[in-house]
Parts: C-alpha cells; sequence; structure tokens
C-alpha cells in the first residue's frame, strides 16, 4: 500500500477530522454497535464483482471484474456522486458512517454526504436524507490509507428487514484509486463523471449508472446500548456469490432473520470474494491481489476494531486449500491464532466446517488432494479448539456423492445458469443459515450486553 505524504500540519489537521467524532461520542457515554459492514479489500477494478453492469475489464491477473466504463472512464470518480444503498441489520434512528481510502494513493475530498432512506431505485423517502458531517463539518478530505468516521446523524429506520439507508458521497474534483468491496449483491447508483454534486437530490434522474459494488464505504453503525454484534467473517461463500443479486439472502442474512425478531443482535458480513486465512497467496497465475488482504492481517480491522462485537463465525480456509496450495496444518495454525486473538477481547468464535469443492474445474479446488485436506480442516473444527460449531459441511455436501455440493444448492442464484461446484446457491443458503445454534449465540450475545 503506498500512501501519499503530508506535512506535519496537514497531517494534524486529519488526525483531529478523524479522531475527534469518537473522541467525543466515548467522553459522552454513548454506546455503539456494528449495523453494517462492507470489507474494504482493495483498488476498483481489482478483485471478483457479481452482476456488474459493465464491460469485460482487461485480460490477465488483478484485472478480473467489469469495468464501469460509462461512470468512471478512467477507473476513478471525477467530480460526481455515489449513491450507495445498505441494509442495516436492526433499528434504530442514529447512525455513523465510515468513509475508507484505505488503498487510495492520494487524499479524497468528499464534498458532501448525506443519508437516507431509499424508497425505489435511487429515489429516496421524502424527508428522511440528512446531511452528514465530519467533526462538524459538512466536507471531509480523507488522507490516502486512513478512514474517517462521520458524527452521528438522525436517520429513522422502523423495519431494518425492508429498509435500506442510502449513503450518497459527492467525490469533489479526482478521487484517484478508488477503494472499494467488489460483490455487493445491492445495486447502487452513480452519477455521470463531472455531473457535480447531487448528494442532497431525492429523485434518481441524475443517476444513470449502477453498479453491484460499494464504492468508500466499508461500515455502518448504530446507536443502540441494548444490541450486540455477530460478525461473519469469512471468503466469497460469506460474501454471497451464487446468492440473488437484492435478495438478502446470504447465509449470514438467513441468520439475521433468524435472530432478528427481538432487533437486539446484529449480524455483519466481512467477507471478501478470494480471501484466505494464511499469507500464502495464490498459485502461479492466480490473482492474490484480487483475494484482499488475508484474515490474519484484518482480523484487528474487520473483527476486533467493530464496535459491539459479541460473537465470531469463522468460514474461511478452502481458498488457501485449492487456491494457494496451503497444507491443513498451515490453515489450522491460522485459526489458533484467530482464535487466541479472538479470546483476548473476551468475544466467543464460533468455527464453520469448510463446504465441499470437488468437481471444480479451476485452481485445486476440485481434486482429491484439496479434499483430503478440507477434511482435516473439519476435523480440527470439531475438535474442540472454538468455542461452538456451525457443520456446513454437513448439510450442504451430496450423500451420494461425498465431497460434492448437494445437486440442488449447486445452480447459480445471481445470474442464472449452472453453478461452479464450489459456491452454494440460495438454497445453500438458508440451509447453512439455518444450520447455526441461534439459542448459543442469543445467550452469548445478550450476557455480554447484560456485562456492560
Amino acid at each position: 500500500m503506498r500512501i501519499s505524504r503530508m506535512s506535519r500540519v496537514t497531517a494534524a489537521v486529519a488526525a483531529c477530522v478523524l479522531l475527534t467524532p469518537v473522541a467525543a461520542a466515548e467522553a459522552r457515554g454513548q454506546t455503539w454497535a456494528a449495523a453494517w459492514a462492507g470489507s474494504a479489500q482493495g483498488v476498483y477494478p481489482v478483485g471478483y464483482s457479481v452482476g456488474q453492469p459493465g464491460t469485460p475489464g482487461p485480460a490477465g491477473p488483478g484485472n478480473t471484474a467489469p469495468l464501469l466504463t460509462a461512470a468512471f472512464p478512467d477507473n476513478q470518480a471525477r467530480n460526481q456522486t455515489l449513491r450507495l444503498l445498505v441494509r442495516p441489520s436492526v433499528a434504530g434512528t442514529s447512525w455513523r458512517v465510515r468513509l475508507s481510502n484505505e488503498f487510495g494513493t492520494q487524499a479524497v475530498t468528499f464534498g458532501r454526504a448525506y443519508a437516507g432512506l431509499q424508497s425505489s431505485g435511487a429515489n429516496l423517502t421524502a424527508g428522511t436524507n440528512r446531511p452528514l458531517t465530519f467533526g462538524g463539518r459538512g466536507s471531509v478530505v480523507v488522507p490516502a490509507g486512513r478512514t474517517v468516521l462521520s458524527d452521528p446523524v438522525r436517520v429513522k429506520v422502523t423495519d431494518a428487514q425492508s429498509q435500506r439507508l442510502a449513503v450518497s458521497l459527492y467525490v469533489s474534483g479526482l478521487s484517484g484509486p478508488m477503494t472499494w468491496h467488489a460483490a455487493s449483491f445491492t445495486t447502487s447508483y452513480i452519477s455521470d463523471p463531472g455531473s457535480g454534486d447531487h448528494a442532497a437530490d431525492r429523485g434518481d434522474a441524475a443517476f444513470p449508472h449502477s453498479t453491484t459494488s460499494w464504492f468508500f464505504l466499508s461500515e455502518v453503525q448504530v446507536q443502540r446500548s441494548d444490541v450486540a454484534t455477530v460478525v461473519a467473517f469469512g471468503d466469497s461463500i460469506t460474501d454471497g456469490f451464487f446468492s440473488t443479486i437484492n435478495g438478502d439472502d446470504r447465509w449470514p442474512d438467513v441468520l439475521q432473520r433468524r435472530l432478528g425478531e427481538r432487533g437486539d443482535i446484529s449480524v455483519v458480513t466481512e467477507a471478501i470474494g478470494g480471501n484466505m486465512v494464511t499469507r500464502i497467496g495464490r498459485t502461479p497465475g492466480g490473482c492474490t491481489p484480487c483475494d484482499g488482504p488475508p484474515a490474519l492481517d484484518r482480523l484487528d480491522r474487520d473483527v476486533l476494531g467493530r464496535p459491539g462485537v459479541r460473537v465470531v463465525i469463522l468460514l474461511e480456509g478452502i481458498n488457501d486449500l485449492g487456491g494457494g496450495n496451503a497444507t491443513a496444518a498451515q490453515v489450522i495454525a491460522g485459526y489458533r491464532e484467530i482464535i487466541r486473538r479472538v479470546h483476548a477481547r473476551g468475544i466467543k468464535i464460533v468455527g464453520a466446517t469448510l463446504t465441499p469443492s470437488a468437481g471444480t474445474e479451476f485452481g485445486l479446488y476440485g481434486t482429491p488432494e484439496t479434499d483430503a485436506k478440507r477434511r482435516a480442516v473439519n476435523d480440527f473444527v470439531r475438535s474442540g479448539a472454538f468455542d461452538g460449531v456451525a457443520d456446513f459441511a454437513a448439510v450442504t455436501e451430496d450423500p451420494a456423492n461425498p465431497g460434492r455440493l448437494r445437486p440442488e444448492f449447486d445452480t447459480n442464484s445471481s445470474v442464472g445458469g449452472p453453478g461452479d461446484h464450489l459456491h452454494p446457491n440460495r438454497a445453500g443458503f438458508l440451509a447453512m443459515g439455518n444450520a447455526i445454534d441461534v439459542n448459543q449465540l442469543r445467550r452469548w450475545a445478550l450476557n455480554a450486553v447484560a456485562a456492560r
């Protein structure tokens, strides 16, 4: 990661802007919980997007995603507005938004930012769009390699299962390389380059372009003292690959609906397509930059640094085995380190068994050797090292063809057609979300809240 140089004065001012909202909130005794997250994974267009309405990107490692050529002709935002849609996992009235320039090489100026409720498309519900401020200012400059957390903003979300927040960001000038999350499975909207500030617009006339990715936005927090956060930490199978676009049917979404009747537990997804536990990287010809920072390196940022986290569910390792040719012992060593660091914060961790991948035709995912390593890893997951187990392998594996997904789970719900023998579809995610012991999760989460 390259970070641009700043003068000492500029750095001091930036630090003040970035830290003041958090410090002020803590001083007032406010309690926050993570209500939505989209892991920053790299620089657009490096990564694996799904259902992106763009043109094919340049061939070769590091350029796998379709390009949004009409919206970003030179792969950067240019004096234009992004309206990014996210679904918070719980209801609330006071929110904070985190903007990320972690993978940028120059400072990004957000001239204005707003948060409101979506009505349809890029249209907003009347009277809900509110300006965001950062340290009391209506605009903010985020240096390369940094993030910024907004001041609290009041937007009333009464039904988290049906309402989406629309975060509108006006990028003033040129953004340079854009930090993004490639696969959102949610449609967001972009104005024309050079069209200026439309963050306050209620209607969608200024937003002709759509995307299924999130740019710059990495977290939404809710101000509530009665909410505990569960983090789903993983790779593309947790990120929702082959789930339905705009369907909210990833396995963490299924889990949220099972837990959400009382509205006191928030499930957030911290997953990146292609992500690995270890730092081993891809085999030759693969795209290591596409996979985002490995779990061992992003654990602090995406789990331990989020407010209100009480439980982690870890599903990751198949990319190490099938994409990077790691040994089972290396993945297990990574698990042990993650368990140790999570427990050191007083957080419970559930290990999820790796789902089958036999028959997959890319990488080493489909080989008997990878399946043998997967089974060794799953034996460890079931051994008692974790606080609990979510046995995803048991509910997704075809009993008639061990090592393969059940046929009914092996189709593509995102864009249609056959599956790839690696990613479960909507039906598979339903089975996975229903395999988790929600009573145990609830006891852990709410006991932690009561102990505050």
